[in-house]
């Protein structure tokens, strides 16, 4: 597929944050000192960089409709994660992340809103700045809301059992309606399935 100015279309990777890219075994993290990389993370990404996708981030932080943290406070946890991973020469080109639940108590956040996943608010976010072909791109991500969120936007979805994805597959798989195209251990096996696929 090409863009309108005749050139091949890029494609796009959507990655989860918390689980994914980064550790999450102690709930939310409301600061950027609680923010660790997995050590295969930037690696990872810095792949995807060098086979030119687009590198997405798309997280739901549900902790600012519940009060855990404010808006800043995932801004700042955010800059450190682009920081941290251009320390290993891989960068993302957005992030995108969804304050918002229905159950919260801080206004103006504690309503349904698209861009909580698995609604593709942030996908329709990623569609109107960038120019990519949503059939070749992907979503990577530890939820079974991440897989939603790819289903429902035309993604190729690969659930990764780091993070919550191991409880998430054992507890959930037979529940969910949504069924991931690719399983696989982690963010590192998902790039490098990613780039198997790209030489078919």
């Amino acid at each position: 597929m090409f863009g309108v100015d005749g050139e091949k279309m890029k494609k796009a990777v959507f990655l989860d944050r918390d689980g994914t890219i980064n550790a999450d075994e102690f709930g939310y993290i409301n600061k950027p000192e609680d923010l660790h990389l997995y050590p295969f993370a930037a690696e990872a990404i810095n792949k995807l960089n060098k086979m030119g996708f687009l590198v997405f981030v798309v997280t739901n932080q549900a902790g600012v409709a519940y009060g855990y943290f404010k808006i800043e406070d995932v801004d700042k946890i955010n800059t450190k994660l682009i920081n941290d991973l251009a320390k290993g020469h891989a960068k993302v080109d957005e992030i995108f992340y969804s304050p918002y639940h229905v159950k919260g108590v801080i206004e103006p956040y504690n309503i349904h809103h698209e861009d909580r996943k698995p609604g593709i608010g942030m996908f329709q976010k990623a569609k109107e700045r960038f120019e990519f072909n949503t059939k070749e791109s992907f979503m990577i991500g530890d939820r079974y809301s991440d897989i939603g969120f790819g289903k429902n936007a035309g993604l190729r979805t690969i659930f990764v059992r780091s993070g919550g994805g191991e409880n998430e597959f054992l507890q959930n798989r037979n529940e969910t309606e949504y069924k991931p195209d690719f399983i696989v251990k982690d963010l590192s096996v998902a790039v490098k399935l990613i780039e198997e696929l790209e030489k078919k």
